[in-house]
């Protein structure tokens, strides 16, 4: 079958692999009809989420149909149009009956204090191949999969594979609560999710901070407050637009690739700050391989969490989505112990919320489909992948279509 593949940090190749089989009783073979490229496959290719194994298959988003099942899978069969959850839990440990699949106990073979496994991701989260493939093997099926509706079309149920899920979980890690004001850091796909994810859990008011115009276009459409950190100091506009107080949350929905400014009053401090970003870059990216302008890491790895403590009112509260790589340090700890925030953060329980959200598309509440701005063929994935790596205008949410 095809798949994309990763060989070595910037180098990423559409090849045939074998098609995979049922291991374990509780696996399931799914045929992909439709998967995606997320902000965090470029960290793998980047460098900035290390320790990936040659020969894995990328990818941890995904809608299918069943091919295939293992004896102990219940409730699935041949035929059955399924999403399949990014982060893999076994939905019989102490941590999937509380709702933390993402720390499952069993689902990573690394062993319980691995904490999350995800598909296509490093050594550290399995790795399980992933999901931009024409086939692919899911454990734990019964917990993994969950079946779409006939009202829901596939191009809606595979942004709730990750990114849907992940941005609601930012927002209830924030502590989003009715009438409060929300910055979000960021507006790729996640971040747009963000967005719809804060008005829905009751916010009043919502600004969000990107540089690139056509994100800033498509937040204007969801009547967020839009800064471009290219023009403007977004700390202190947001603090201008809310009294001099700040904002009562912040998701922060960058990562470790965040960029510097490089225009406007906000580039001055960025660069002030440059010998620091470097050297983060450098812990966080050791073996980064770029190629001109590709594949290069973010130039200012803490920008997004020091904008995001600085942002946020005394005693407000910040939720962390962003990828960060284990082992990278930098964060503003003693503004935000001196401001009383609190600081949450992590991989998303995808399982616990991606019910009640397909809820949501089937009721017509809120329509996916509208941050998809690229479609692409498997053949064409690996051009994808460097079109998006480079950030270009209207490239926020790629769909490789399958099938």
């Amino acid at each position: 079958m095809k798949a994309v593949v990763w060989h070595g940090t910037g180098d990423i190749r559409s090849e045939e692999v074998p098609d995979p089989k049922i291991l374990e009783p509780s696996d399931a073979i799914v045929r992909i009809t439709r998967s995606a490229i997320c902000g965090t496959d470029l960290h793998l290719v980047r460098g900035t989420m290390p320790g990936m194994v040659e020969g894995t298959v990328l990818g941890h988003e995904a809608v299918g149909v069943v091919e295939e099942v293992g004896p102990a899978v219940r409730g699935f069969s041949r035929g059955d149009r399924v999403v399949v959850t990014s982060t893999i839990g076994c939905g019989t440990c102490s941590y999937c009956r509380a709702g933390y699949y993402a720390q499952c106990d069993t689902a990573n073979p690394n062993g319980p204090s691995a904490g999350t496994s995800f598909f296509g991701g490093p050594q550290t989260t399995g790795p399980v191949d992933g999901l931009q493939a024409q086939y692919a093997r899911v454990p734990f099926a019964m917990t993994t999969l969950v079946r779409i509706p006939d009202a829901v079309t596939d191009d809606q149920a595979i942004l709730l594979s990750d990114i849907f899920p992940t941005a609601w979980f930012g927002a209830r890690l924030a502590e989003v609560r009715e009438g409060d004001s929300v910055l979000v850091l960021g507006a790729g796909a996640v971040g747009q999710f963000a967005i719809a994810s804060a008005k829905r859990q009751g916010a009043g008011r919502v600004f969000v901070v990107d540089g690139i115009a056509s994100r800033l276009d498509k937040a204007r459409e969801q009547n967020a407050e839009t800064v471009d950190f290219n023009r403007e100091d977004p700390v202190a506009l947001v603090k201008e637009l809310t009294g001099g107080i700040g904002v009562d949350r912040v998701i922060e929905a960058v990562g470790v690739d965040a960029q510097r400014p490089e225009t406007g009053p906000a580039a001055e401090q960025a660069g002030q700050q440059a010998d620091q970003f470097e050297r983060e870059r450098q812990q966080a990216a050791p073996e980064a391989n770029p190629s001109g302008e590709q594949w290069v890491p973010g130039d200012a790895p803490s920008q997004a969490l020091r904008w995001a403590v600085q942002a946020v009112a005394k005693a407000g509260s910040i939720g962390i989505i962003g990828v960060y790589p284990p082992g990278f340090d930098s964060f503003p700890i003693g503004e935000a112990m001196n401001k009383n925030l609190t600081i949450r953060m992590g991989n998303c329980n995808h399982r616990r919320y991606l019910p009640e959200l397909l809820d949501l598309v089937v009721s017509g509440v809120v329509d996916p489909t509208a941050f998809i701005t690229r479609h692409e063929q498997p053949v064409d994935a690996v051009e994808a992948y460097r079109t998006f790596d480079r950030r270009e205008e209207g490239w926020l949410k790629t769909v490789l279509d399958v099938a």
